[in-house]
């Protein structure tokens, strides 16, 4: 499929740029379609493209000493990920691997970099997501050092609920909500201890399912509870 200017358009970081610069990046992009659990970056490697997730889901994953895996963020569509090598030239992070089929825009590097330094916004816009991006990893680092596991995995759902629906308090939802193998991934757990969790949050009545795209949260202030250890699961 070709690339062209309409849909990288589609990608809000991308609408920051002027019509000439989106019309000269389609040209240069390519647009490809990925398989579940098929690895779209790799790890130590100096990519030379930057990802815009147009369809699917991705995850960025590393690995312990020991070699478990472990869940850092996911991508949704409209989003990006491999961005970093557009500031110091450095090589790939972590893995980025494919959760659902996916469908990937690649974007050059060196493509973007100029467009990039031509658009204060864009460099704006980039500067918030990476600080977005730090707060969100240092958590996750928090949240593996819980000794206490339904602690662990009540942290990974509070920190998954909108910030708006966490000031008023009330009723959450967490829209397309990680399966119990992909909390299990981030927490460093098995997916058989997650469950587990979920039985009994589910027996509290602190969550509900609602089909695979919803996560009911009836009370927010129960689940906070649980997450900060003032109410024991």
């Amino acid at each position: 499929m070709v690339v062209t200017p309409e849909l990288l358009s589609f990608f809000p970081l991308l609408k920051l740029l002027p019509a000439s610069s989106v019309v000269a990046l389609a040209q240069a992009s390519a647009m490809e379609k990925f398989a579940r659990r098929a690895v779209v970056l790799n790890a130590g490697v100096r990519e030379q493209k930057v990802c815009f997730l147009f369809e699917g889901r991705l995850q960025g994953v590393d690995f312990t000493v020991d070699g478990r895996e472990v869940g850092l963020f996911f991508v949704e569509p409209g989003d990006f990920c491999g961005e970093l090598a557009l500031f110091d030239h450095g090589v790939q992070p972590e893995y980025v691997i494919v959760l659902s089929p996916a469908v990937v825009v690649w974007v050059p590097l060196e493509n973007l970099r100029a467009a990039m330094l031509d658009c204060p916004p864009l460099v704006n816009h980039l500067g918030v997501r990476l600080a977005e991006r730090i707060r969100q990893l240092t958590l996750q680092r928090s949240l593996l050092g819980m000794p206490n596991i339904a602690r662990r995995v009540c942290g990974q759902l509070w920190f998954l609920v909108e910030e708006l629906e966490k000031a008023h308090m009330k009723e959450g939802v967490i829209k397309n909500p990680p399966t119990h193998m992909e909390i299990a991934i981030m927490l460093n757990l098995s997916r058989e201890t997650v469950t587990r969790v979920f039985q009994s949050l589910q027996q509290q009545d602190v969550v509900r399912r609602d089909g695979a795209a919803r996560l009911q949260i009836p009370s927010l202030s129960l689940l906070k509870a649980y997450a900060d250890g003032s109410r024991e699961l």
